[in-house]
């Protein structure tokens, strides 16, 4: 990729996983970073917040977003990092692609489970870029493998 190339890490976390991992993407890359927030906030506490996400999940509910992104034309690599939920990526970022304009856009994903590996939630994830006409490059789950992450990032000529 070209040194010129502008990064951007855009990361959905209730728990704080998926911030750490977008942070520690953040310090290997020197992107810039936003945590995507949506209008009407998650109830707090896991068994809460899962029983709304596995309703909007059901209902195919795209929450509204209240994160604003300034110079989004500017960038053109988006990291988007997820925690994986029922297998796929969590409906907030159906609302990521439909409010922000990803045209010509290399996506990067990135995931936090417990267990699930990113290729249970890549099925979705190829849909959403697809619709948008970005490029999709690899994704990796990050479970706290710092090596493992900058083999990654430098095999994708990302950093």
């Amino acid at each position: 990729m070209q040194s010129n190339n502008k990064k951007l890490i855009v990361y959905f976390s209730l728990s704080g996983t998926t911030k750490k991992a977008a942070e520690k993407i953040q310090t290997a890359t020197g992107a810039d970073i936003v945590q995507l927030e949506p209008r009407k906030a998650y109830p707090a506490g896991y068994e809460n917040y899962t029983e709304v996400a596995k309703r909007q999940l059901d209902n195919d509910l795209h929450p509204a977003i209240s994160t604003e992104i300034k110079n989004w034309t500017q960038y053109e690599t988006i990291f988007v990092g997820f925690p994986t939920w029922w297998q796929q990526p969590p409906m907030i970022i159906h609302s990521l692609f439909e409010q922000f304009d990803f045209t010509a856009k290399t996506v990067v994903p990135f995931t936090t489970s417990m267990s699930t590996p990113i290729a249970d939630s890549m099925a979705y994830f190829t849909e959403l870029v697809s619709s948008s006409n970005a490029k999709l490059t690899a994704g990796f789950r990050y479970n706290n493998d710092d090596q493992a992450l900058d083999t990654f990032l430098q095999a994708n000529g990302l950093v």
